[in-house]
């Protein structure tokens, strides 16, 4: 197959689409409900749909009380799952119903896993409930009172057992277990064994009737089950036409993966309809990887289970996927997770400094005041600092240092913040001693040559930070750093005695595109004082430059257009370190997160003209540039990285923290794994 038809697939990458199914139950009719499950198969197979679940005793219906001990019903749901293993091979799909199944001389609720041409397995209940409204060791047995691990359907014998293990032969990573509805409510479930056996994906067959904040808590259940197993968590519940003569039901679906929510379906519907996402296999793997305490548990607690092999659909037509992706990793487009989120974020960098000014019996910090974004938000943090440590801000000692290509702009805007913030501020023009170390090396600038090179611009960038330790020296002070997460993940620094080094930096673990809103928040909440706010909203419309190189033709230096846009930066930056994915992978997930702008969501706050998409050659381009500069030229630089709180969940680049790495590598893996996986 071409590589840009594999490409564009999202099972190329790992993901596995997944189903919840709320069919309309019909009370004590197999047939009706057989023909309700078969529609929602091929609407599910249509979809592209790998994996469907539908709720507890789907077939029979759940709250038929002691018809489930009827003959004719039992022969008859029997019948029906041979129309639905038809239905799901034709469908190319595993779909997994709820049936009540007699084995030997009892009956179990069962979940029957239909596909590759019949039954592939039969799971029972583990943990029956028989207090308040339920009742159901009345006709079901446990599955620990089994005798036989095996089951003859439709006269196939297949394995009949709690945690199974079904395990696709042709698509890694597709391995699922099943649970039935009490089964989850347990201490142990059983799933958290199956996990720990290896199953990437949970499902429940639920009927679990509806009663005022269930909802919640069966929500809050699948967010710490998919959480804590590391894994994907599909539940499906029963719905409309259940008897309601005790009972009513809403037909709750939900898909969760890691502990975040992908899909939640319509509760209370009168229709059948299915809730569908894509689950990141892959990434649970990679995720299971990197933990050990995982591995240690399923050393510990995992017991031996039945792999029950099949074939899965090749599933490599071209599709977008069908989960929630946001465009920035750092900065949730949810506003109240985006005000959460900044609020932790400036309440962990100004806790840090809080905790170095006490450990030194510091009163005083100096800072370099730019006007740009970093040192903006390492102010404020220290003005907050300050206030909660109950010191004068006067103690902060910033200064604004104008070197060959500082903009009036800039200067005015470090001016009006400080005077605004009413902090201790000063000037000091570099210019006259980076003009005297200029001759002193013999560049040819100093001659009144237009020689703009690194030198040039290290010059200046050196002696700001080399001003700023002295300072800090005869204040008995100590230098804030100012850099951030994306800069050190590119390199975006000049080493030592450079905007690289500081005593302490509480903007090293905070990515770009989350300072723009951590000082849009403080601005709107003028968490520092009203005065500041206006000039704030100036410094965030500013562009990103280091204001080394004087401007030309009025264009001034861009920082992206050298590095990169910031936004694709910090998304490549978030998968490959916090989950090791492929370049290709990665490159496809930006690609579908940033190639239509009107398309999703973006975070509270963007302005209008930073919604912009990018193509996949974009996309492409700026990756192989960041993995360069991450993988190959710029570890040296965070191998000595001054201290400072790691703040994101996308992990730190302290060498003392998240990320460890050799100086010397080499990016070539990655470029190649880039360049034979995506096309052009």
């Amino acid at each position: 197959m071409p590589k840009t038809q594999t490409f564009y697939s999202p099972a190329t990458h790992g993901f596995v689409r997944v189903a919840a199914a709320t069919p309309v139950v019909h009370t004590a009719d197999p047939v009706a409900n057989a023909d309700e499950h078969i529609a929602l198969i091929e609407q599910a197979g249509e979809q592209g749909v790998d994996l469907l679940v539908f709720p507890e005793l789907s077939l029979s219906g759940y709250a038929i009380d002691d018809l489930l001990m009827q003959g004719a019903l039992l022969d008859e749901v029997e019948r029906q799952i041979g129309r639905l293993g038809e239905a799901a091979d034709a469908a190319g799909l595993i779909a997994v119903a709820g049936a009540p199944l007699r084995n030997g001389d009892a009956l179990y609720n069962c979940a029957v896993v239909l596909g590759s041409g019949g039954v592939l397995g039969v799971v029972p209940k583990t943990y029956l409930p028989n207090y308040r409204e339920y009742y159901e060791k009345r006709w079901f047995a446990p599955a620990a009172s089994r005798s036989e691990d095996a089951i003859v359907l439709g006269g196939e014998t297949v394995d009949f057992a709690p945690g199974l293990i079904f395990e696709a032969a042709n698509r890694p990573g597709f391995v699922f277990a099943v649970e039935i509805c009490e089964d989850f409510w347990a201490p142990q479930p059983p799933s958290t064994r199956a996990a720990l056996a290896g199953a990437r994906i949970l499902l429940n067959l639920s009927a679990s009737n509806i009663v005022i904040g269930k909802a919640d808590e069966r929500a809050l259940l699948c967010a710490s089950q998919s959480a804590r197993t590391l894994s994907a968590y599909v539940f499906a519940a029963s719905g409309w036409g259940e008897s309601t003569t005790d009972l009513a039901w809403d037909g709750q679906a939900m898909i969760h993966e890691m502990g975040a929510c992908l899909a939640s379906g319509e509760r209370f519907s009168m229709e059948s309809h299915l809730t569908v996402a894509d689950v990141d296999v892959e990434r649970i793997g990679l995720d299971r990887l990197r933990n050990g305490t995982f591995a240690d548990c399923a050393r510990i607690e995992g017991e031996p289970a039945t792999v029950v092999p099949f074939e899965a659909s090749d599933a490599a037509g071209a599709g977008d996927l069908i989960r929630p992706l946001d465009r920035h990793p750092f900065v949730p487009d949810d506003p109240a997770r985006l005000d959460q989120d900044c609020y932790e974020a400036f309440n962990i960098q100004v806790q840090g400094l809080m905790r170095r000014m006490k450990a030194t019996n510091g009163e005083r910090i100096v800072i370099g005041v730019s006007g740009g974004l970093d040192s903006t938000q390492a102010l404020l943090v220290a003005c907050r600092a300050f206030d909660r440590l109950g010191l004068p801000r006067t103690g902060i000692l910033g200064y604004t240092m104008p070197g060959f290509a500082t903009s009036e702009g800039t200067k005015s805007n470090a001016w009006t913040l400080m005077k605004a913030l009413g902090i201790t501020g000063a000037e000091i023009d570099i210019r006259p001693t980076a003009t005297t170390m200029l001759e002193a090396i013999g560049h040819p600038f100093a001659k009144g040559e237009p020689v703009h090179d690194i030198t040039f611009e290290n010059v200046q960038a050196g002696l700001r930070t080399d001003y700023l330790f002295r300072l800090a020296n005869q204040n008995g002070a100590f230098v804030l750093g100012t850099g951030d997460l994306s800069e050190l993940a590119l390199g975006w620094a000049t080493y030592g005695v450079g905007d690289h080094m500081s005593h302490y930096n509480v903007n090293g673990g905070v990515a770009k595109t989350l300072i723009r809103h951590l000082i849009r928040w403080v601005a709107d909440r003028e968490l520092v004082g009203a005065e500041a706010v206006p000039v704030l909203r100036g410094i965030l419309d500013t562009e990103i430059s280091p204001e080394l190189v004087p401007a030309k033709d009025g264009q001034i230096q861009s920082t992206e257009g050298t590095v990169g846009p910031y936004a694709l930066n910090d998304f490549f930056l978030f998968y490959v370190t916090r989950f090791g994915l492929k370049p290709s992978k990665v490159a496809y997930l930006a690609h579908q997160a940033w190639k239509d702008a009107s398309r999703g969501h973006w975070p509270a706050g963007t302005p209008e003209d930073e919604k912009v998409e990018y193509d996949l050659a974009t996309i492409k381009g700026w990756l192989r540039k960041f993995l360069v500069r991450f993988f190959q030229t710029s570890q040296f630089k965070r191998s000595a990285l001054p201290n400072g709180p790691k703040v994101v969940t996308g992990g730190s680049l302290s060498p003392r923290g998240d990320w460890r790495a050799p100086s010397d590598s080499t990016a070539r893996v990655w470029l190649d794994e880039l360049e034979g996986n995506v096309p052009d």
